[in-house]
């Protein structure tokens, strides 16, 4: 026994350097990741390039492992070695640039391999953006146990800090996320991607995302906060971007097929395949590649009156002529029809949340989005990306728009019939240098700067009249050549040039600033019409008024981000960064111009404007923990929000007013700490269960906000609506060999709906989201070629909701789901 256990613990040390010769002769390379596949012990390079890996020598009889070394940007390498006989070893790795950001490498087979790198954030210099400085997450959906066939985003954005997220459907054929205050509504204040390029509505003028890339087919989302306003567009929450899976590397033909069942009739059948054709070129990759999938949803909804059958699909087709070049041409297209339950009051809400006072609310959607890439390796240090892509897509909704605290008597609905065709092309050149006007220590270091310039041209027309009074789905108008409410046309252009520039004064230091220049005219052609009725529903009075809007204008952002980082070896890390960058947002369609019982808008509507900052500092602590800690403040002038109005004599009718109501100030404190426990203790779980992982993580948001220069004496000094002061959500990740467990616990405080901080109000559009918790579970197996997955959301069967409407899917309060029950057969080969 004791001749086992000193066998047991020797100690073995892999070391080496990670280069590249891709910029200068054996450049190293800081921040590459060296694994030992089969035991999954890993280390970075540091500034030097050198790395450490030491780990007990296995009591297995294998003595022959793989080590990998990868880094982003840049091509794996794969090396055998042999510990039979030794102690310590010297390994080198010379890295090859790539065109292409790598993906993930996934290390099967040990607890750390399951659980590593969940959530990790971009690289300095990632793909063809910088990254310096800036508050960014990467979900690996890899990685993630979670309900990936409903796109649950209460999980899969579980450890991203300080999101606000609406829980409208139990499907998740809409992404609803928020940040700092910034309303969910279709995520609307991020600049949303896909592959790189703009997939929603319209970008400038209804930045409304319709479409949500099914979560099985991404492998990993990027988000980055305000300070992406100068490289990808001037939103104030900042860039979301899903990267879409690609063709498998070496198989010829791959498929993987999932089926998903689960409670009130849910069924998610989801196929992809991908695969090499033809000849490889220079670097070994195949010349043409492939990759696509298809997924079939439907469900009968929890709520009455909330069916809904979902169509997505994408194709992707790569080719390589040489090793400098790549061109992708990518298609996507979804259709979806939903029955819309309505919204409740508050009284009806508690009474039971389940049930529908409407039965004749519709929504149609229908998306097709293309898209070309061209990728160039000009040299060994410059590179280009140019993305050209369209869309044309429509969404239609029919309903009853009226005040739900009134009865729907079955008169003719409401449709609200638009279409998008927009088209741009964002090209950007990516270019590392080293400079010497500072002096020898200075040459050493390598800089980087991206540029590029982004054109962008929307047209949408959105109509507003009166549809049949029957209970289908028809999307048709009854009077189409004299619309009961308004008809218009939005043409707008967008033009861009953005510079950022990375400098690395030494190995701790770097300075990233930025420079955007914006050319912006929107427009609105058509008319609306101002409609009296009498209490019995005649029509007394018609006005009929044309419009005619066009407004240019143009402006600079700038912003800068500093980073400083005192501790960086293999086992500790320590950054803190700090950013300034200004954001910008045009007026949309919306605001100019829609028919809404319950809304007013008002006809001086302007642009807002404001900055975001963050203070921050990250890292890591040996194996045990993982942090992101930042303060942030967030200036908001201008802001277009919504207050509560009394109408004028006899009737004093109260409706909601919406337009620049004041400035708005929000700050806080965002935080993600991921603790691995079963390293506690010399590394007790795996003791007990060699292959085993137990992780905590602690994903916190302190909130403040408050409305300064205002007007509006009844918001001056209240707080931002949709800010919830407390945001927690926690969770215990378990893993072993080939089983993982998930269980997570979300809480969001009382916050309110509305700039005047109404309580309650009888049309339920305005009043509180009471504090809520809401606890999930999910499991995962896998045996070779089959994967078993479950998830039970809601698992205490909470009755809570997350937003109240002021049109569809409402207006009034949006239950969320309660408990439900999903199971998942998948299979690859």
């Amino acid at each position: 026994m004791a001749q086992t256990n000193t066998k047991k613990q020797t100690q073995i040390r892999i070391k080496g350097n990670v280069s590249t010769s891709s910029y200068s002769k054996n450049e190293p390379l800081f921040g590459a990741t060296v694994v030992v596949k089969e035991l999954n012990k890993y280390a970075q390079s540091d500034e030097k390039g050198n790395f450490l890996v030491e780990f007990l020598r296995p009591s297995s009889l294998n003595s022959t492992y793989t080590i990998v070394a990868y880094l982003y940007g840049f091509k794996t390498v794969s090396k055998k070695i042999d510990i039979k006989n030794a102690t310590t070893l010297t390994i080198d790795f010379n890295l090859e640039e790539l065109q292409d950001s790598l993906k993930t490498v996934v290390v099967e087979g040990d607890s750390e391999a399951q659980n590593s790198d969940l959530m990790a954030r971009l690289n300095a210099v990632d793909g063809m953006g910088i990254y310096e400085s800036k508050k960014s997450e990467v979900i690996v959906l890899n990685n993630t146990t979670a309900n990936l066939a409903a796109n649950n985003s209460r999980q899969i954005y579980a450890k991203v800090a300080g999101l606000n997220v609406w829980e409208s459907d139990g499907a998740g054929i809409q992404l609803g996320i928020g940040a700092r205050g910034l309303s969910p509504n279709r995520t609307a204040n991020f600049n949303t991607r896909q592959n790189g390029y703009d997939i929603s509505a319209d970008a400038l003028g209804y930045p409304e995302s319709y479409y949500t890339p099914p979560v099985e087919a991404v492998e990993r989302i990027e988000l980055v906060r305000g300070a992406a306003s100068l490289q990808y567009g001037t939103q104030f929450g900042g860039m979301l971007n899903f990267v879409m899976k690609d063709a498998p590397k070496d198989d010829n033909f791959a498929v993987n097929i999932r089926q998903t069942v689960g409670s009130y009739g849910f069924t998610n059948s989801f196929v992809d395949v991908g695969g090499n054709l033809g000849k490889t070129n220079q670097n070994g990759d195949s010349k043409v590649s492939y990759y696509g999938f298809f997924q079939y949803k439907r469900g009968d909804g929890w709520r009455e009156n909330s069916g809904f059958d979902v169509y997505t699909g994408f194709a992707k087709m790569t080719f390589r002529p040489t090793s400098k070049l790549k061109i992708s041409v990518e298609y996507t297209g979804m259709n979806y029809l939903a029955q819309q339950a309505g919204g409740l009051t508050d009284v009806l809400f508690e009474q039971n949340p389940r049930q529908s006072i409407r039965d004749r609310n519709w929504f149609a959607v229908n998306w097709n989005l293309g898209a070309v890439v061209l990728d160039y390796k000009i040299s060994n240090k410059t590179k280009i990306n140019s993305r050209t892509f369209g869309l044309l897509a429509g969404r239609r909704t029919v309903g009853n728009l009226d005040k739900i605290s009134t009865i729907d008597f079955g008169k003719n609905r409401t449709l609200i019939d638009g279409d998008f065709k927009n088209f741009g092309n964002e090209t950007r050149l990516l270019h590392h240098y080293s400079i010497n006007f500072l002096g020898e220590k200075f040459k050493k270091q390598t800089h980087a700067f991206v540029t590029g310039f982004r054109y962008y041209n929307g047209f949408t027309t959105q109509q507003q009249g009166d549809a049949d009074a029957t209970d289908e789905p028809n999307f048709t108008f009854l009077n189409s050549e004299n619309l009961e409410n308004s008809s218009y046309e939005f043409p707008n252009q967008n033009a861009s040039f953005f510079i950022e520039n990375v400098f690395n004064i030494s190995d701790k230091w770097s300075i990233t600033p930025g420079i955007r220049a914006e050319y912006i005219k929107t427009g609105a052609n058509g008319f609306y019409k101002e409609r009296v009725f009498d209490f019995a529903g005649n029509l007394i009075s018609e006005v009929k008024n044309e419009e005619s809007l066009e407004r240019p204008r143009s402006f600079i952002l700038g912003g800068i981000g500093v980073s400083y980082k005192p501790i960086i070896n293999d086992k500790n890390e320590l950054e803190i960064y700090a950013n300034f960058s200004q954001n910008y947002r045009s007026v949309t369609f919306s605001d100019l111009r829609i028919q809404n019982p319950n809304l007013v808008i008002s006809p001086d509507i302007k642009d807002e404007s404001g900055y975001n900052t963050d203070l921050g500092f990250r890292g890591k602590l040996n194996t045990l923990l993982q942090f992101d800690v930042s303060l942030f403040y967030l200036n908001y002038n201008d802001r277009i929000s919504q207050v509560e109005r009394v109408g004028v004599a006899p009737t004093y009718t109260p409706y909601r007013f919406r337009g620049n109501i004041a400035q708005a100030r929000i700050y806080g404190i965002e935080s993600l700490l991921e603790f691995n426990i079963g390293k506690l203790g010399n590394n007790w779980i795996e003791n007990i269960l060699p292959k085993s992982y137990l992780g905590v993580y602690l994903n916190t948001a302190i909130l403040k906000s408050k409305y300064v220069n205002s007007e509006e004496t009844a918001i001056l000094g209240r707080q931002v609506e949709l800010v919830p002061p407390v945001t927690l959500r926690t969770g215990l990740q378990f893993g072993y060999q080939k089983f993982k467990l998930s269980y997570q616990y979300s809480f969001t405080k009382e916050h309110f709906t509305d700039a005047t901080n109404v309580i309650r109000s009888a049309t339920a559009v305005s009043g509180i989201i009471p504090s809520y918790y809401v606890m999930d579970l999910s499991m995962s197996y896998s045996y070779k070629w089959l994967k078993v997955e479950g998830s039970i959301n809601n698992l205490t069967n909470n009755s809570y909701f997350t937003r109240r409407a002021d049109g569809y899917p409402g207006p009034g309060i949006i239950p969320a789901d309660g408990r439900a029950f999903f199971l998942t057969l998948g299979a690859g080969f």
